[in-house]
């Protein structure tokens, strides 16, 4: 195996001038944050396509010097004669003052989500389309605070949120949008001003209003996945028939004081293959054995829990990368430490989802669910 010259920067720039070329194997969201003067943009795999002249002198940097030495080594392979690699990359390039230049293009975009960008599931294909994609959240409380906080942070383009609470002292405890200093505000405003300073490159779609039959329709449209926080029956019944009506994925999630539960839900773009919210419970449980987080209390933790798993499930949906929690339902003690998971199949005789069944209409959900 023959040695691979390695060149120290000033050697390398000398070389530059007296013909080589120099290539910068970094991935994308590198060389976003600067290259070495007169360095071209190559992925190593695309080295021996670019340059069909296995006698050209050709220099390879990276950012510390050990990919662009693997990426010589493959060239030394392939027959060419000339290649070297700058000892100790971009990194020891601009320590020696020698001139960076900064690519046209989106330094913040490659700056802010590099370490998705490092994922070959995500990368900038996956990351444009999260960038692209549009989020509504039911509930500015609980269960959309961390999930709003994780969707915003990971680069999704529009969260739409509706909620038509304002700020409590009791939600301190758990929702983390919030703060002390914004009690008494509408919670979307709250979550808006929240999200925008965590990632001022998003839109945040605030909607005071409580979701209904009336505006459902509405608050639907244009999205790609719907992410319940409500802390109701009523209102996850009626995103169920309107995703399964819209053909939306929706993350289901759920707390009681030391437990939660977590399901994707999508009937409506495969219906008979995996199942709605009615299939897992066709009629509502009697108030007094759902109580909710008011009067039975919840650990404040475990919101934050569930909300990072609904967020984890959206992202998933996004990219359409691993395996979606469909047609499954994830338990989490947290007393326990504990996860189980229960199988949910598709109830072919469902008033919703069922193939070939029609729409029919919006119901009185609060009558449906004993209110």
């Amino acid at each position: 195996m023959r040695m691979i010259p390695a060149v120290d920067p000033e050697q390398a720039r000398a070389r530059q001038h007296e013909g080589a070329v120099l290539v910068d194997v970094r991935e994308p969201h590198e060389r976003a944050t600067g290259m070495a003067e007169g360095a071209l943009s190559l992925a190593a795999v695309e080295l021996a396509q670019a340059f069909p002249d296995r006698g050209r002198e050709i220099g390879l940097i990276c950012e510390s010097g050990a990919r662009s030495h693997r990426a010589a080594q493959q060239l030394i392979d392939q027959g060419y004669s000339r290649v070297f690699s700058v000892e100790g990359g971009t990194r020891r390039w601009r320590a020696d003052g020698l001139p960076i230049v900064v690519p046209e293009g989106d330094a913040d975009f490659f700056d802010r989500y590099s370490r998705h960008l490092r994922l070959p599931e995500v990368g900038v294909e996956g990351q444009r389309r999260l960038q692209q994609a549009r989020v509504l959240l039911v509930g500015a409380g609980g269960l959309g605070s961390p999930a709003a906080y994780y969707l915003a942070a990971a680069g999704v383009g529009t969260l739409r949120i509706a909620d038509d609470d304002v700020v409590d002292r009791s939600n301190l405890q758990r929702q983390i949008l919030h703060a002390e200093a914004r009690i008494g505000l509408a919670k979307v405003d709250s979550a808006a001003a929240t999200l925008g300073a965590l990632n001022p490159r998003i839109c945040i779609e605030a909607k005071q209003e409580r979701v209904s039959a009336q505006n459902v329709d509405a608050l639907l449209d244009g999205i790609d996945v719907v992410l319940d926080g409500a802390d109701n029956f009523p209102a996850r019944y009626l995103l169920n028939d309107a995703c399964v009506r819209h053909r939306k994925p929706l993350v289901y999630g759920a707390v009681h004081r030391f437990e939660g539960q977590l399901a994707v839900f999508d009937a409506g773009r495969h219906r008979g293959v995996q199942p709605c919210y009615r299939c897992l419970f066709p009629e509502p449980p009697p108030p007094e054995a759902a109580p909710n987080c008011a009067e039975a209390g919840v650990l404040g933790v475990l919101p934050g829990v569930i909300g990072m798993l609904q967020a984890t499930e959206v992202l998933k949906l996004l990219l359409a990368i691993g395996e979606p929690l469909s047609g499954r339902l994830l338990h989490f003690d947290a007393l326990a430490m504990r996860f189980r998971e229960t199988r949910i199949p598709p109830d072919p005789a469902c008033a919703v989802c069922a193939p070939g069944r029609e729409f029919a209409g919006y119901i009185d959900y609060a009558r449906f669910c004993g209110g």
